[in-house]
């Protein structure tokens, strides 16, 4: 099981907007270099976060992405499934005449990992981060 780099960057980007705590926009550049990444590519990644309801978007010359959500109510799990979608990581491909035995451990430890990522909020990493954006 491995996480796409769309998903590390949505983490990190997440990370950055939480710890400016401003309520100034912060733009796509200053993201992008902070991280070492690509404008265009993380825009595509801050559209996801706008579908997702966890950032908005400002226009403008002084335009950027604010946090649109209580950053104390923005977990792993909602930036992960904003990028990687709601889908279950495995699904029994076998034809059975009862409910696949493999599907349901599957399951059970998918539930347990996104209770996990689900309880961990992102704020919580902020305490000892300093950034300056």
């Amino acid at each position: 099981m491995k996480y796409s780099k769309a998903t590390n960057y949505a983490l990190h980007t997440m990370l950055l907007l939480v710890a400016a705590a401003s309520d100034k926009p912060v733009g796509v550049q200053q993201l992008a270099e902070k991280q070492g990444v690509s404008p265009t590519y993380l825009s595509k990644i801050l559209t996801k976060l706008v579908k997702a309801g966890l950032i908005e978007s400002a226009s403008g010359a002084n335009g950027g992405y604010l946090l649109k959500r209580k950053k104390e109510d923005i977990s792993f799990l909602d930036i992960i499934h904003a990028i990687e979608g709601t889908t279950s990581l495995f699904d029994c491909t076998l034809n059975h005449t009862t409910d696949c035995l493999i599907q349901k451990v599957m399951v059970e430890a998918e539930q347990k990992m996104e209770q996990h990522l689900k309880d961990q909020k992102i704020v919580d990493l902020v305490g000892t981060l300093t950034v300056s954006l």
